[in-house]
């Protein structure tokens, strides 16, 4: 089918407020005025009421806004495009739907547990030339794209170690209770954002090994003291996840080595207006950088979705292409099962 072009302000409406992410994106959204028209909001609280969810109780950014069923929502003839943020289980499932419509499309993260199931939404994104982008939330972290730009141009030699952590200490004894009712747990839900980058950065492993345990104090049915060993050639990744350690938002880290330096990242993201910072040290000068120890002011950021989203847009426009693709995103969330228990890996 051939895509209507997109007006001016792209009109957009969100299926779902129960994703994590959800509440994030509507107020980004809403701050991009001049780039987005919001058309609707889907409530899906009682429909995936059997869903392991952990958001949507907390409706403030989607005050004003119109609610109208999915049906609703999809059947407009001037919609340019939807935002899917339910639960994890219902991600694809909804997004399928929205493919049906012939709709660009910004899905969150993760695409659930059936593989086929995700297959089969890829391949229909990419027979009708769809834009399609994955809600994976460090895409665009400058912090993470400095790393890949530093592997790419041989700054740091060969990568030889990645160590990712994506601890945090929120939530308390409910998100404990959603980490027990999703497969996979705390690798699963927020270690693929870890996975994400390290796929980009190094391709398909030769290996990957899930370690699936509970914290002290916690029942061995919640998953949430988790790590993922990656194996390559010659480098190793690992994948750190908890949801019991102090301070641990705060804490959130990215390492990279290689044969000529070491890039650290810590904490991964701030928003509090003070900038983010990296810690480069190279044994020779590369790339313009003096060797040595040296901090990069990555400035300030206010706003985790915003250039996500921007992205989206110019997908949309045909401004630009999708510099990640189809198979980029397929290969991570075959590693993302793996990472956490729920398939084997293939090799």
């Amino acid at each position: 089918m051939s895509l209507r072009p997109p007006r001016e302000r792209l009109r957009i409406g969100q299926i779902g407020v129960c994703h994590e992410h959800a509440e994030g994106k509507m107020r980004t959204l809403r701050a991009l005025p001049a780039v987005f028209e919001v058309v609707g909001v889907v409530d899906d609280r009682a429909a995936t009421a059997g869903s392991a969810r952990f958001a949507g109780d907390d409706l403030a950014a989607y005050d004003g806004l119109r609610w109208m069923s999915e049906a609703e929502l999809l059947a407009l003839p001037d919609l340019d495009a939807v935002v899917v943020e339910t639960p994890n289980a219902d991600l694809v499932p909804t997004a399928l739907r929205c493919l049906e419509r012939g709709l660009p499309m910004h899905l969150d993260k993760p695409a659930g547990w059936d593989l086929a199931l995700y297959d089969r939404l890829l391949a229909g994104c990419d027979a009708r030339g769809l834009p399609f982008q994955m809600g994976y939330m460090f895409r665009n972290n400058p912090g993470f794209r400095f790393c890949l730009q530093a592997i790419r141009a041989g700054w740091i030699g060969e990568v030889c170690e990645i160590q990712a952590d994506m601890s945090h200490d929120y939530g308390g004894e409910p998100y404990q209770r959603y980490l027990g009712a999703m497969p996979g747990g705390i690798m699963f839900n927020l270690g693929c954002h870890l996975i994400d980058f390290v796929i980009e950065a190094l391709g398909r492993p030769e290996r990957i090994t899930p370690f699936l345990r509970s914290a002290p104090g916690d029942a061995a049915a919640i998953p949430n003291n988790t790590l993922a060993v990656l194996e390559y050639p010659q480098a190793m990744a690992t994948v750190r996840a908890c949801s019991r350690k102090v301070a641990g938002l705060e804490q959130r880290r990215l390492t990279v080595c290689g044969t000529n330096g070491t890039i650290e990242l810590c904490p991964l993201e701030r928003f509090d207006g003070e900038p983010l910072l990296l810690h480069l040290t190279l044994r020779e000068a590369r790339g313009g950088h003096a060797a040595g120890r040296q901090v990069i002011d990555l400035g300030v950021r206010r706003d985790r979705y915003q250039d996500h989203l921007l992205e989206f847009a110019r997908i949309i426009r045909g401004e630009e292409q999708d510099r990640r693709g189809r198979a980029h995103d397929r290969l991570v969330h075959e590693a993302v099962l793996a990472a956490s228990g729920c398939a084997p890996w293939p090799g």
